[in-house]
């Protein structure tokens, strides 16, 4: 099988956890040569389950034009940022944190051709900003997926000042090629989607605080009243209180008070209940 001619040949990707091999999968399975890079060789073990494991149900699905195997052939990690040097696109999927983003994707565009692209997966972060400290910025955009990328049919792509023309036509026509949706924006802080869903879990969470109604009646009336698939509490525990926290501190030191994180989500983070992946949150997921 040959690459779809909208996406890069050869896509690496910088971080190997649940987003990172969501994003590897996305491209994997629609004919690219795909790369993950990791810190270490235990993490580079880890993302290599997570995408096996990943094309194996797409194969269950039915969903593959090919087998698992010809699939994962075509797939590899490394720790060697060198492993990039023949990407046409690398995304970056690095926890979100300013610093270590700025050090990862320089470290990444060391090792590109001139005519590579590079994206953040940043949710909130100024992609602007982050631009500021390469040496291409026109070379760079943001592709903001979304947890769980197979499932999801939505990539935000996110436009620095210095964002390419060229770059952002092709942004979009690789999100098209994913069998997903491009909604376009201009960078901003927590650019449309985490800037609303954010507004509406913060809230959700006072109104628990304030004992207003239960979490689970909170988001019943999301997703039966608004028709939202999940509740802003529920969704919060999958994207992880830790990070919702995160993109609050952010969005609260750019865009004011509305965004302050309450206390029930500070003290839950300092308890270690971080939803989803610690078993506990505003749910219960150890079963």
């Amino acid at each position: 099988m040959t690459a779809t001619p909208a996406i890069p040949h050869v896509v690496g990707v910088l971080g190997g956890g649940r987003m990172g091999a969501g994003i590897a999968h996305a491209f994997l399975i629609k004919g690219a040569t795909v790369i993950v890079v990791e810190r270490d060789h235990e993490s580079a073990a880890g993302a290599q389950g997570r995408v096996a494991e990943a094309v194996a149900k797409s194969a269950a699905r039915g969903t593959l034009t090919e087998s698992a195997e010809e699939a994962l052939s075509r797939f590899s990690t490394s720790t060697d940022y060198d492993s990039f040097v023949h990407c046409g696109l690398v995304v970056e999927a690095v926890p979100e944190d300013y610093e270590l983003k700025v050090a990862a994707l320089k470290a990444v565009e060391e090792h590109l051709s001139a005519d590579a692209f590079l994206a953040s997966n940043t949710s909130s972060l100024s992609v602007t900003g982050l631009a500021s400290q390469l040496r291409r910025p026109a070379n760079f955009v943001g592709l903001h997926f979304f947890n769980p990328v197979p499932a999801s049919t939505l990539i935000e792509v996110v436009l620095a000042k210095e964002t390419s023309a060229e770059l952002a036509a092709t942004a979009k026509s690789w999100t098209e090629a994913l069998g997903k949706t491009a909604v376009v924006v201009n960078d901003a802080p927590g650019f449309a989607s985490s800037r609303l869903g954010v507004a509406i879990a913060l809230e959700a969470m006072r109104m628990v605080e304030e004992g207003v109604a239960s979490a689970e009646d909170i988001d019943a009336a999301m997703v039966l009243g608004y028709k939202h698939p999940t509740g802003p509490l529920k969704t919060t525990d999958i994207v992880g209180l830790d990070v919702r926290l995160g993109i609050a501190e952010y969005l609260h030191s750019t865009l004011g008070e509305r965004f302050a994180p309450p206390q029930i989500l500070r003290d839950k983070v300092a308890r270690g209940e971080l939803g989803r992946k610690t078993g506990k949150g505003f749910f219960d997921w150890a079963d």
